[in-house]
C-alpha cells in the first residue's frame, strides 16, 4: 500500500513540476511581451499618429484652468519653440499660469509638492532644474511667453502648470520620435 501512496505522490510530483515549467515558460512570453509593450509605449500614446509633427508647441490657457492643447508630437533632437498666452482678462486680479515640461518619467504631483513652495522663483525652483527640459515664466492675462528648447531622446514628457494647485487639470504630453 505504501508503494501505491508513494508512486501516486511521484507521478503528482512529476505532473506539477512539469506544469510549473510551462507556467515558467509562459511568464518569461509574458515578460517579453510587456517589455516590448513597455518598449512601444515610450513614444506611444493613444491620437499620437494623428498629429503632424511640429517644431512650434502653441498652448493657450485662462481662468477655466485648462490648456487649449494636451497632445503634441515632436521629433527628438530638433529644436521646438514654445510659445505660451494666458488668454485671461488683463487685470490685476487675473490668475497666473505657466508651461513647465518635465524629463521624462517625472512624478508629476512629486515635482509640484516642491515646486508649490517656490514662490519667490515663480514656483519653478531651481533645485529642480535637473528635472525640467524648459518652462516659461508666471504669465498674467493677456501676457505672453515664449522659449527654446531641444528634447534629445524619444519618449514621452509630461508639460504642466506649476502654480500651486494648477497641475491637477493643467497638464499635457509631447511625445517626442
Amino acid at each position: 500500500m505504501k508503494r501505491v501512496y508513494l508512486f501516486v505522490f511521484a507521478i503528482i510530483l512529476i505532473m506539477v513540476s512539469c506544469g510549473q515549467g510551462e507556467q515558467n515558460k509562459n511568464n518569461q512570453k509574458d515578460s517579453s511581451q510587456t517589455t516590448r509593450s513597455v518598449e512601444n509605449a515610450e513614444t506611444s500614446v493613444p491620437g499620437i499618429e494623428k498629429l503632424e509633427f511640429t517644431d512650434s508647441v502653441q498652448l493657450k490657457a485662462n481662468e477655466n484652468m485648462r490648456y487649449d492643447r494636451e497632445l503634441f508630437r515632436v521629433r527628438a533632437g530638433k529644436k521646438i519653440s514654445l510659445i505660451f498666452k494666458n488668454t485671461g482678462a488683463k487685470s490685476a486680479t487675473s490668475m497666473t499660469h505657466n508651461v513647465v515640461i518635465l524629463k521624462n518619467g517625472i512624478d508629476i504631483a512629486d515635482f509640484a509638492d516642491i515646486a508649490r513652495n517656490a514662490k519667490t522663483e515663480q514656483y519653478v525652483p531651481s533645485s529642480l532644474d535637473s528635472l525640467i527640459i524648459a518652462h516659461t515664466r508666471l504669465v498674467s492675462g493677456g501676457d505672453s511667453d515664449q522659449v527654446e528648447f531641444i528634447i534629445p531622446k524619444p519618449g514621452i514628457y509630461d508639460f504642466i502648470c506649476s502654480f500651486p494647485g494648477h497641475w491637477g487639470t493643467m497638464q499635457g504630453k509631447i511625445v517626442a520620435q
